[in-house]
């Protein structure tokens, strides 16, 4: 289909030279921008996956209900402090 679209004469000149180091035409860099852009919008974004710990056990009487006990307890067995 053909069209026109109105772009900032900085950016066109960028996007010329983009394709032309690329090898492209600048009706294929146009094309492959817009359809990267609309695929980004669609797709969904995945969280970060969580970090997993294995083995290790908890101190007896550790609570991991209390974040300031966890804290206090990092902190008294921190060499460096």
């Amino acid at each position: 289909m053909r069209t026109t679209v109105r772009l900032d004469d900085a950016l066109l000149r960028e996007a010329k030279a983009r394709a032309a180091h690329a090898g492209r035409s600048l009706n294929e860099f146009i094309e492959s921008a817009i359809r990267a852009a609309v695929l980004r919008e669609q797709s969904p974004r995945e969280a970060a996956p969580l970090p997993v710990f294995a083995g290790g056990t908890l101190r007896q009487g550790v609570s991991l209900d209390s974040g300031a006990a966890l804290l206090e307890l990092m902190e008294r067995d921190d060499p460096t402090r």
